[in-house]
Parts: structure tokens; C-alpha cells; sequence
């Protein structure tokens, strides 16, 4: 039986970061990273290491040509291996943005960013795989991308990800609710982190914070993206369905009113979250300025699930005549 090329390459990686993952005690994830970046560099890094284990690796690298395989498959053969290792060792803050949302964030930005060169912004980028997979769906453009990531494993898998996707991607290792030293971009996606900001002096620098207790985190990196975008510029968020139904809401509510307009809401299936109270939409946002508008009429769409590809079809067909009408 013939394997794919993202089979064939995952295998690779896999069985690499196994074998430094048991020779250096560390965790999968950690071998991953160290895999990956001898991938990159096509030599052995590690050199505390035994001779035997090097050449083991040496002759694996040597049997994989990266030119041949597409960005695509390198992105997707590194996430199944950063999946793996992330049942191996649960964490909170080590989950991954599901690809079909990246598939459909990429859509959305081909379709509201006509620019062929742009400034694109994750302030939440994780492993970098929401990145990369929008990135991925615009081949014929030039996208600068940038991603803030607190998490110092996470952002050494981003950065590896991009360099074998050979990306252009900035990447800050920092909590993104401090001070970005980075210049405005022309659009922002991010699957929002969820849950308090435990911060308190730090969360009185912005708007949204609230009188007592703490601030919801999710609500300050929208107001931190708002800022960091350019006027006209668009927002693409994954948001918990409740957003705008919690005790805090009422703040973001007028936050919103005054600097942006909401261009849609995408509610996404919920058959891909484990029970009906994690569902997430994907709310989009246009920074105002003089020159645009709100839209005529704000778009509201509930996806079918993946499956129903018939259904999908016509929500696309809706977009497009959504975009025609209101851009």
C-alpha cells in the first residue's frame, strides 16, 4: 500500500524524535523540536549524543528531500507529531486550533484582504499552526506573518513549523498583553485563550478591565489586536459562544461599539467540540476610520457540519453574495 507524503514524512520525524526523546530523557515534545530543527538544518545539533544515534539520525534526515514535499504536508506531517505529543503530556495551555478553522479563517482573509502583500498578526500563535494553515491558502500572496507567544516550547515548534514551511514569520517569545513593540498590521487571527488574566496591574493599562477581580484574558487580546491594527483593518477571532453573554460582556459591548465594526459572526458546528458549552463562532471585526461604513446589514451564519458538504456549499454561496453586496 502506497503512504502519502505526509505519512511518509511524519514517520521520520516521529521515529527521530523518539530516538532523542530516549536518548536525552526529555519529553516528546522537546525531541520534536530538536528533530525538527536538524530537519532544517540537515545536520545532527545535539552533541551530547552518542555517535551511534547520530548516524541513526544522520541517514533518517538524509533519506527525506524537504524540496519535494508541499508547505501544506510539511505543516500537517509536523502537527500530527506536535498532536502526539500533546496527549502524552496534557497541559491547559497545549491545545491546537483544529484545522478546518484554519482552513476557513484562510478563506475568509482571501476574501475580505484584496492586498497581494500583507501584515498578518497571531498574538496567540501557539505551535503556529492557525498561522501557517491560513498562510498556506494564499500561495500567490506575500504575507508577513508575526506571532506572540508566551509559551517557550510552543514558540520554538512555531518557529521550526515555519522554517521548514519556509515562512517569513516574526515570531516574540512574551506575554502578548504587554507592551508588542511591533509595527501595525493589516489584519489579525487568533483563537482567543480563554479565561482570567491574572495580572491585574498590567490589565489597569487597558480599557477593558474591569472595576473588581480579575479580567477576562480573551477580552483584553481583542482590545490589544484592535490596537495593534491598522485603521480599515480586519479581525478574525475564535470566540466562545458566550462571549457576549457573561458579566463582563457589557464592557466589551460598548469597547466594540466605539473602535470597530462587527462584519460577521460564524458559528462553527458544533459537533466539533466535546459538549454544546464549548462550541466557538469565529467573530469578525473591521477597525474603523473615515473611509469605511458598517456594513448594510451584519452577516450571521450557523456552519453545517463538515460532512454535509452540500450544506457547506451554500453557506460559502452566502458569504460570497454577503462579501458582493457589502464590499
Amino acid at each position: 500500500m502506497k503512504i502519502t507524503p505526509i505519512e511518509e514524512l511524519f514517520t521520520v520525524v516521529n521515529e527521530t524524535a523518539t530516538l532523542i526523546q530516549e536518548e536525552m530523557n526529555c519529553t516528546y515534545l522537546e525531541a520534536l523540536a530538536e528533530t525538527g530543527e536538524n530537519l532544517f538544518q540537515q545536520s545532527v545539533i545535539q552533541g551530547e549524543l552518542s555517535e551511534l544515534t547520530k548516524k541513526r539520525l544522520k541517514k533518517s534526515y538524509e533519506s527525506i528531500h524537504l524540496g519535494k514535499f508541499s508547505k501544506e504536508e510539511i505543516r500537517k506531517s509536523f502537527q500530527l507529531a506536535i498532536l502526539k505529543g500533546m496527549k502524552e503530556s496534557v497541559q491547559p495551555n497545549h491545545q491546537m486550533t483544529p484545522d478546518t478553522i484554519g482552513m476557513l479563517i484562510g478563506y475568509l482573509l482571501k476574501k475580505f484582504i484584496k492586498d497581494n502583500n500583507y501584515r498578518l498578526l497571531d498574538p496567540a500563535v501557539g505551535t503556529g499552526n492557525l498561522l501557517t494553515a491560513a498562510i498556506n491558502q494564499e500561495p500567490e500572496k506575500t504575507v508577513e506573518g508575526i506571532g506572540v507567544e508566551i509559551d517557550d516550547l510552543l514558540i520554538k515548534l512555531a518557529y521550526i513549523s515555519a522554517n521548514l514551511q519556509e515562512h517569513p514569520i516574526q515570531f516574540f517569545n512574551q506575554d502578548s498583553l504587554e507592551p508588542l513593540f511591533i509595527e501595525p498590521v493589516d489584519a489579525v487571527i487568533s483563537d482567543l485563550p480563554v479565561g482570567y488574566y491574572p495580572n491585574d496591574v498590567r490589565a489597569a493599562d487597558y480599557d477593558l478591565k474591569v472595576d473588581e477581580g480579575h479580567t477576562y484574558a480573551h477580552h483584553l487580546f481583542i482590545e490589544q489586536s484592535i490596537r495593534h491594527v491598522k485603521p480599515s483593518g480586519y479581525l478574525f477571532f475564535v470566540i466562545p459562544n458566550s462571549l457576549f453573554e457573561s458579566e463582563q460582556s457589557k464592557k466589551l459591548h460598548e469597547y466594540l461599539n466605539k473602535n470597530v465594526y462587527i462584519q460577521g459572526v460564524i458559528q462553527l458546528p458544533l459537533s466539533m467540540f466535546k459538549n454544546k458549552d464549548a462550541g466557538k463562532s469565529i467573530l469578525i471585526l473591521q477597525k474603523k476610520s473615515d473611509d469605511i461604513k458598517p456594513p448594510k446589514q451584519v452577516l450571521l451564519v450557523n456552519m453545517p457540519s463538515l460532512s454535509n458538504t452540500g450544506g457547506v456549499e451554500n453557506i460559502v454561496t452566502k458569504i460570497d453574495h454577503w462579501i458582493k453586496e457589502n464590499k
